[in-house]
């Protein structure tokens, strides 16, 4: 991120959801805590889409968050509903607690 970061950047990251599994690699929430961190540093634009749990809300509190509703449907199945949250880094509400 730090190579491409201009003013004009607008970054899309789409990390594996916070406690779900099969991803082949593991992600540790200290690596969402280094986003959080990222993101209100940033010169240019983020998104981030998430499953809607309450570490991850209390990870990005400092930014701009909005819920979606979504229903994940995998090999044609009626799928399940779920909430997905949505994290813009360009609208930075505070200075995250505990990353500084």
């Amino acid at each position: 991120m730090k190579r491409y970061d201009r003013e004009h950047t607008l970054f899309y990251m789409d990390p594996p959801y916070w406690e779900t599994e099969g991803y082949g690699a593991p992600f540790k929430f200290g690596q969402y805590q280094e986003m959080a961190k990222w993101l209100t540093q940033l010169k240019g634009k983020a998104i981030i889409s998430l499953n809607d749990l309450p570490a991850i809300r209390e990870c990005f509190a400092a930014l701009h968050m909005e819920t979606t509703d979504i229903k994940y449907t995998v090999g044609g199945g009626k799928g399940s509903e779920a909430r997905e949250v949505l994290i813009f880094g360009w609208d930075i509400k505070k200075e995250p607690a505990g990353l500084f």
